[in-house]
């Protein structure tokens, strides 16, 4: 009996000693490698001058002289703001602070579209922050797809090297003629090619929301939100863009001050050393998904990830 005793006992502490390193790896804390702030680079832009409500007014609030705004996700509603112009190409960049606690089925969004004009063959470039069954992890998420079709996205998944709901964190996206890069706190994680046959063509708008994503979200639809966590608040600050905004009578008019063109200039048509030794750091480090691994979803590949 002390013998199958000891065995049981033993065998707990095996099961709890993998449970604890595999939890250990998802949340270590890393110290990403340094690189150019590309976010002190454009200015800041205020939420009242910028954006528009979108959905959600009685769940949004401006503070800050319209410097910060909180979205909060409740039973009732999601919120979300849309920016006032459309854009070509450019440089766009939220500093997000996320819900805190468990958090399974939200979804917080950063990202551009022009779906109310193309409804039926829309671009998309995705930043999606998803809720976790545990407490203070989330995933995030990028997409990007063209011409409407959603089977054709190219999800890349990765965890954060950081809490996100401690303070407010940088999500940036890069979008010109060469290619889009999507960084974190300015490190990229992930540059997509020009010459994939899925890019965004047609301008879109900016926008920044929280909604229930209970369906997809979290393992596959498995966890969905639960509102006794309710209210969910998301707060989003230091909003940046700079492009080529789309206009009727000029078709592209470029509102960044500064001599550097995030359209179709040569200082973003290629990353750095510096800028790609940080994106392999990331995604050796922090990638858990990416369609180009995805054999059971892509009998064939995409050119791209060739």
């Amino acid at each position: 009996m002390a013998f199958l005793q000891d065995k049981l006992l033993f065998s707990v502490f095996l099961v709890l000693c993998v449970t604890v390193l595999v939890s250990s790896a998802r949340n270590k804390r890393y110290t990403p490698p340094s690189v150019t702030h590309l976010t002190d680079l454009f200015p800041h832009v205020s939420i009242t001058d910028g954006f528009s409500n979108f959905f959600g007014a009685s769940n949004t609030q401006l503070t800050g002289h319209g410097s910060m705004a909180t979205l909060a996700l409740n039973k009732s509603s999601g919120s979300g703001l849309a920016s006032k112009y459309k854009y070509y190409y450019g440089f766009f960049s939220a500093a997000i602070k996320l819900p805190s606690g468990l958090s399974s089925g939200v979804v917080v969004a950063f990202y551009l579209s022009n779906a109310d004009v193309f409804p039926h063959n829309h671009d998309e470039i995705d930043i999606e922050l998803l809720g976790h069954d545990k407490r203070n992890d989330w995933i995030f998420q990028t997409n990007i797809y063209a011409n409407g079709s959603v089977s054709t996205g190219r999800e890349e998944k990765f965890y954060l090297w950081f809490d996100p709901t401690a303070e407010h964190h940088q999500y940036s996206i890069l979008w010109n003629s060469h290619h889009i890069v999507f960084l974190v706190d300015n490190v990229p994680v992930r540059e997509f090619p020009r010459n994939s046959a899925v890019f965004p063509s047609k301008p879109m708008s900016v926008y920044a929301t929280i909604w229930d994503g209970s369906e997809w979200a979290t393992h596959g639809g498995k966890y969905p939100v639960n509102y006794e966590n309710a209210p969910f608040i998301a707060s989003f600050a230091d909003m940046e863009m700079s492009g080529c905004v789309s206009t009727p009578t000029v078709g592209c008019s470029k509102n960044n001050p500064s001599n550097l063109d995030p359209v179709e200039g040569q200082e973003f048509a290629t990353l750095s050393k510096q800028q790609v030794t940080a994106m392999d750091w990331a995604r050796s480090k922090l990638m858990v998904y990416s369609y180009c691994k995805d054999t059971s979803r892509f009998k064939v590949l995409p050119p791209e990830c060739k």
